[in-house]
């Protein structure tokens, strides 16, 4: 690479020192939306990894080596690989992940043991995924009682109840209506538990665990206003009750009018049939509401004057407020995000510049804005979100960082369409009594020390 002489570094520099946002080294977003400053910026930060600080001087001075076109394999080594002497392994019936990705788990929680080795959950990892859609073997799991083997030709759903007629399906009958397809985010009411205030100290796992009770595909099912109208709701219907097929006897009370409004019988995830862990062979789909309320291997619906009042959203799921009273019915998934790339369990390699990646959802809506703090919630910096959100799904944020090697707090905040905005850890507790665990949308802070280590803190 050429020198840009002494009036283009001075313009670099210029160009850098515009481009913070916030303090503490987090650069605009427009680095990677205007893509001409973002291949500069890579330039200028190419000894991020190294475990020397840069200062601000030297990385504007540094060039980036850059080899001839024609020196061919020389650029990357003299010999070949063995991947290029050696053919290829055959085809197989179904893709398998890499064998050097196969530590790429879900981390599963059973806190009844060989008691009840079916309850429990498998959460996603998400701090080895990207982009929005989760893979169908690495999206969460929670069961209540195990999940159940179902022979798709035998399984039968019903809708009864206040309704002018009865109608059951079979999965043929229901296969012929027709189907549409949305990209939603499923999330667990207890999701963040590790964040709430059922730990009065912060514990040290991985992003995934404590934020990994959510997930994000596409759906393709049947609408269910299409299936309620045929079988014609009474003037008295104003709930529905949702049961599954599995022997926890899963089931919720739902408003009838989000029955009406978005709700699919889910038959698909991400193009293919769903996993037995998923609901095969239907589930209920309700976006952005309780993760719990999507109700797996869907067997009955049934339409009802008022709730139900189920085991599940007696004695589960409901939230506890200081004055000692539980409040019911709390569906609605909170604004939330969470950053996953640096985050707790990883180690960054050195001072320099990183990409600071992230999800954020919320069961209002679409995403509008996520904002990025480098000291702690002192200073924010507006993110750049990956394409353009869709309502009730992942959205990815990114944000360019020079991180100069201080000890650091970093945050994420995001707002959705409806005008909410996470709260912080305190202000969000101070809603709720002593040991709260659902709908923790709480802000995640994650410390960073001179040694690159993340951890989990309270602040």
């Amino acid at each position: 690479m050429k020198s840009k002489g002494k009036a283009g570094k001075d313009l670099m520099r210029t160009e850098l020192e515009a481009d913070l946002a916030a303090k503490n080294g987090l650069l605009d977003r427009r680095l990677f939306v205007q893509g001409g400053l973002l291949a500069g910026s890579i330039a200028v930060f190419a000894k991020a990894g190294r475990a020397d600080d840069t200062s601000t001087e030297e990385a504007i001075n540094y060039e980036a080596p850059v080899f001839d076109s024609q020196s061919g394999a020389q650029s990357i080594g003299a010999f070949l690989p063995d991947s290029m002497k050696i053919p290829g392994a055959s085809f197989r019936g179904y893709g398998k992940p890499a064998g050097a990705e196969s530590s790429v788990q879900r981390k599963i929680l059973q806190p009844y043991g060989d008691l009840a080795p079916g309850a429990g959950v498998a959460m996603t990892p998400l701090q080895s995924l990207e982009g929005t859609i989760t893979p169908n073997g690495l999206h969460f799991e929670r069961s209540h009682n195990g999940r159940p083997t179902i022979n798709p030709d035998e399984h039968e759903f019903l809708i009864h109840g206040l309704v002018q007629r009865s109608l059951k399906f079979s999965m043929a009958s229901l296969s012929r209506y027709p189907m549409i397809s949305r990209n939603y985010f499923i999330e667990c009411a207890g999701n963040s538990f590790f964040n709430s205030n059922l730990f009065p100290e912060a514990t040290q796992v991985s992003v995934g665990m404590i934020h990994g009770l959510v997930s994000g595909a596409e759906w393709t099912g049947i609408p269910l206003n299409l299936l309620l109208d045929e079988a014609g709701l009474l003037p008295e219907g104003k709930w529905i009750l949702a049961e599954g097929a599995d022997s926890a006897g899963m089931s919720r009370s739902i408003p009838l009018r989000k029955a009406m409004d978005d709700a699919i019988i889910a038959i698909y995830q991400n193009g293919e049939m769903l996993r037995p862990e998923q609901g095969y062979p239907m589930r209920l789909l309700l976006p952005g509401f309780e993760g719990n309320m999507s109700v797996k291997w869907l067997r009955r619906i049934k339409v009802t004057s008022g709730p139900t009042y189920t085991k599940d959203e007696t004695s589960k799921y409901s939230d506890l407020m200081p004055d000692g009273v539980a409040r019911q019915f709390t569906y609605t998934m909170g604004v939330k995000s969470t950053i996953t790339r640096p985050a707790g369990g990883l180690v960054m390699d050195g001072p320099g510049f990183y990409e600071i990646s992230g999800l954020a959802w919320s069961g209002s809506g679409k995403i509008v804005k996520v904002e990025v703090s480098a000291d702690g919630g002192a200073t924010w910096a507006v993110a750049a979100l990956d394409g353009e959100p869709l309502s009730m799904a992942l959205t990815r944020f990114r944000i360019p960082w020079k991180w100069d090697g201080l000890p650091t707090l970093l945050q994420s905040r995001a707002t959705d369409e409806a005008g909410n905005t996470q709260l912080r850890r305190d202000v969000w507790s101070a809603q709720y009594a002593e040991g709260q665990l659902y709908h923790c949308n709480a802000i995640q802070t994650w410390s960073i020390a001179r040694n690159g280590e993340v951890t989990n803190v309270f602040i």
